[in-house]
């Protein structure tokens, strides 16, 4: 192979690697969300975590609790996983603008940032994990897709140093 067809053939790997959606491609998709509306009063949730080899390694149920004054939001969320461990994470979310969020939460390193365009929510952050007797701080990319009044999916990839090292995979219910 010439040296020119390699050059070429990596330059599309990497570009190719590169692209992706971005959430303002979402704009005009229906339904339409708002999360200061999805998010307000009960919601539950059921996921799974997938390892990088993409085997399920944990399972949960999620109960949560938003309320909303204007563009200032609480989401209180109590996670209960199939071996029974219990976790809770409480998010303080400010809207800078009808697209354009921030959040914080207590194992959230520094500050999510997010966006809502048309169907779908895109959040970006640094979420320390625990694992055994460490902990981990690892890049989220976190998807939802509203897919009717009270359903959302949700899909979260999980990266440390560039590279995928799980996933998420949630189903919201609004009651």
């Amino acid at each position: 192979m010439k040296p020119k067809s390699i050059l070429t053939g990596l330059l599309m790997l990497l570009t190719g690697c590169a692209s992706g959606a971005k959430i303002d491609d979402y704009a005009g998709r229906t339904p339409a969300i708002d999360i200061r509306h999805y998010l307000n009063g009960d919601v539950e949730a059921w996921g799974v975590i997938m390892n990088r080899s993409g085997m399920v390694t944990d399972q949960f149920h999620v109960t949560m609790k938003g309320k909303w004054n204007g563009n200032e939001g609480t989401l209180e969320e109590k996670f209960l996983y199939t071996d029974g461990r219990k976790d809770e994470r409480v998010w303080t979310v400010h809207f800078t603008d009808d697209n354009h969020f921030t959040a914080k939460a207590h194992d959230v390193i520094g500050e999510a940032k997010g966006a809502q365009f048309g169907n779908a929510v895109n959040m970006n952050y640094i979420l320390r994990v625990p694992v055994k007797d460490s902990t981990y701080d690892l890049s989220m990319d976190d998807w939802m897709y509203l897919m009717d009044e009270h359903t959302l999916i949700n899909h979260t990839t999980m990266h440390k140093f560039g590279f995928k090292v799980g996933e998420l995979f949630l189903t919201f219910k609004k009651k």
